[in-house]
């Protein structure tokens, strides 16, 4: 197999939260009119998996592709029942529910599932004044969160932080929160949509009834967890000449980076792992063996493990945010190290053991 940058459809999904963003500061195309609260980028969940768009494998599944070709697509020795990584573009021109999602174990032991869901966000755009709500800032009873919830009054026991373009906010699973209004953001997960919410009203604002309002609200609090304080760190920056990667976020599911590209950044081979890129920033020329492809602002790709050796050429000063699943020891803590920085300004990226 001759392997090249897979470009995939994007799913869109028109939540009450969204608004024009994506294409406005983005200028995704091919996007329709009215509401576009996300579109997911690189997705192997369930029937919104991706289909290539792109040279040779156009019309191929991202899930037959993963399932078929697993050591040269996500990574040599890679089994499981899916593409590991979820990505999406967010539109929180208004807030976000406030809700969580399931962790390993709950995945398993309540929804039968194969993975919760650990997320990140990646800010690429808010307004003065930008906030989010993530964790708690006590060790509350359930009534007391179940009373706050009723009433709506998060911010009596979540922790709101202001945000600004650049930041990244590091969820694991089974934490509660929310972002928005004025905010963009790009955000990693694992491959999962598993999700509950606190507020009256679903994703679409229908309000729900007062008997599954609660039950929504007691399911949240079943699952909730309150081992982790997320908080909007700036990452962690290696330069090589004038390049800068920034090392945004890792834990065991995911890193993610931003690289500010102003000349030519050869990505070597690493056959034990893919890569994705997302254009946020000027078009990109990617060279590999077998030939070149163009990467415009908006869009996304994936290298497949089996690539080998990228160059990425900026045609003016390149932004693009680069998301893999890590061995930690050697893609994050040995270069962070390497330049200088400390165990805690380590950890504070994520869960890095």
């Amino acid at each position: 197999m001759h392997w090249y940058p897979l470009k995939l459809t994007a799913h869109i999904r028109h939540y009450v939260f969204g608004d024009r963003l994506i294409p406005e500061h983005l200028h995704k195309p091919g996007l329709p009119d009215g509401i576009i609260a996300e579109t997911w980028e690189i997705s192997d969940y369930r029937d919104t998996t991706g289909t290539v768009t792109n040279s040779s494998l156009a019309g191929r599944s991202l899930h037959d592709l993963t399932l078929t070709y697993p050591d040269e697509l996500v990574g040599k020795g890679w089994r499981g029942p899916h593409f590991p990584l979820l990505e999406k573009f967010i539109d929180a021109s208004h807030m976000l529910p406030v809700h969580l999602h399931a962790d390993d174990e709950t995945a398993a032991r309540v929804h039968h599932e194969p993975n919760g869901k650990t997320e990140a966000w990646h800010i690429l755009w808010a307004a003065p004044g930008a906030t989010i709500l993530a964790g708690l800032k006590a060790d509350f009873s359930r009534q007391q969160l179940f009373d706050a919830f009723v009433a709506q009054d998060y911010d009596t026991v979540m922790s709101r932080y202001p945000i600004q373009a650049g930041d990244t906010i590091y969820v694991p699973g089974g934490i509660i929160h929310s972002f928005g209004p004025d905010a963009l953001v790009f955000e990693v997960q694992q491959t999962s949509d598993l999700g509950q919410m606190v507020m009256p009203t679903d994703l679409y604002g229908q309000q729900h009834d007062q008997k599954q309002w609660y039950a929504n609200i007691n399911a949240a609090l079943d699952e909730l967890k309150t081992h982790y304080q997320p908080r909007p760190n700036p990452g962690l920056t290696l330069e090589t000449g004038g390049n800068q990667r920034t090392l945004c976020c890792a834990g065991p599911y995911f890193a993610l980076e931003r690289w500010t590209l102003t000349e030519p950044y050869i990505e070597p081979s690493h056959p034990q792992r893919c890569i994705t890129l997302s254009n946020v920033g000027a078009p990109v020329q990617l060279e590999f063996a077998n030939g070149t492809e163009q990467l415009q602002q908006g869009e996304s790709c994936i290298l497949p493990a089996g690539i080998g050796e990228v160059r990425l050429v900026p045609e003016s000063e390149a932004s693009l945010i680069v998301c893999y699943v890590p061995d930690l020891q050697l893609d994050i803590i040995e270069p962070l190290k390497a330049a200088g920085y400390t165990d805690r300004q380590i950890q504070s990226l994520g869960e890095i053991s």
